[in-house]
């Protein structure tokens, strides 16, 4: 792995989109994480997340484009987030990572990302 590259470099959109597909697939298995999403329709909530890995993975800065700047504990403060939210959330991610079958590196890199993200996001004990 190449240190310069970025991941959207080593891994590419396509990917990143699939991750953010499976990640909500497991997003609407849990009840816990699917209470957070009051709509119906998960579409909209899965493209601004793909938007968002895609800037913050080295790639097109749409997400900011579109949206300002992420702010995301922010934009997230209206919902009760704790240690168990937070755990929901990384096992969801770490099996729609695990389903990508990865390079070990760089499934490293990114969930060294989504862990320091998810411990920032707690707003409650």
């Amino acid at each position: 792995m190449n240190p310069f590259q970025s991941v959207y470099e080593l891994i590419g959109e396509d990917q990143i989109r699939q991750l953010t597909h499976l990640f909500y697939i497991e997003v609407k298995k849990n009840d816990e994480l699917r209470r957070l999403y009051p709509e119906e329709n998960l579409e909209p909530a899965e493209e601004r997340l793909f938007l968002f890995l895609l800037q913050v993975f080295g790639g097109p800065q749409t997400y900011s484009e579109q949206r300002g700047h992420p702010r995301l504990r922010m934009r997230h403060l209206k919902w009760k987030i704790d240690g168990s939210m937070r755990n929901h959330w990384l096992n969801a991610m770490m099996t729609a990572m695990d389903q990508l079958n990865l390079d070990p590196n760089i499934k490293e890199l990114m969930l060294g990302y989504f862990i320091k993200v998810a411990n920032h996001m707690i707003n409650h004990e």
